[in-house]
This record gives structure tokens, C-alpha cells and sequence, in this order.
């Protein structure tokens, strides 16, 4: 019978990118997102988080505001966190944990895949 191997505690995954990645660069693979959390050169191993609290851009302005214990996504293509799943466009990145409101530029969420 075939058994499972312990690699470690999950809060971070492996990953290589074929281009330059910054701290805080947000990254999806398929339904998976990660938060590089130093940078990451060019086709070099390095890791990604997958667990933890961030604070994510999201739009500003009137009505903008999302509430705290809200899921919210990622759109790759806006570069911000909202409350959307665009129609299976954007990805899940987890819960809010922190009250902001529509002038904050930043929401505080705990990654859950």
C-alpha cells in the first residue's frame, strides 16, 4: 500500500519563475496563489507563501470598502483584491481580517486556498 511522505508544514511552496519576481509580487498558478515574500531571481528556486495574513491593494473610492470576514479574490489583471470571483476569473486569495474603508487602498487578508 502506497503512504504519504511529510515534506513540511505547508505554509510555503517551491517555486521557480521564468522571470525576475519582487517581494510582494502576487502569484497564480491555475486555482493556486502565492505571495513571494523576498524576491526571487530568474529560473532560481525560491518559495511562496500560501499561508498567512497580507495586505493586498484594492480600489479606492466610493462603495469600495470591504467588509471584515468578506472572501475575496484576486484579478490578475486589475492587480487588486475584490470581493468578485469575475465570473471564475479571479482567483480565491481568502477572508478579510481587518475593518478598512472606501479611501484605504489596502485590505488586510488571511490566504486560504
Amino acid at each position: 500500500m502506497a503512504t504519504a511522505t511529510f515534506i513540511h508544514a505547508g505554509s510555503s511552496i517551491d517555486y521557480t519563475p521564468t522571470a525576475a519576481v519582487a517581494a510582494g509580487d502576487v502569484i497564480v498558478q491555475a486555482n493556486l496563489v502565492g505571495v513571494a515574500t523576498r524576491p526571487i531571481a530568474a529560473n532560481e528556486l525560491g518559495a511562496l507563501a500560501v499561508a498567512g495574513v497580507f495586505d493586498f491593494p484594492k480600489s479606492t473610492g466610493a462603495g469600495s470598502a470591504i467588509p471584515i470576514g468578506s472572501t475575496v479574490y484576486w484579478d490578475a489583471t486589475g492587480q487588486v483584491a475584490t470581493t468578485s470571483a469575475g465570473a471564475g476569473a479571479n482567483e480565491l486569495l481568502g477572508k478579510t481580517t481587518l475593518v478598512n474603508v472606501d479611501a484605504d487602498a489596502t485590505v488586510r487578508v488571511r490566504l486560504s486556498q
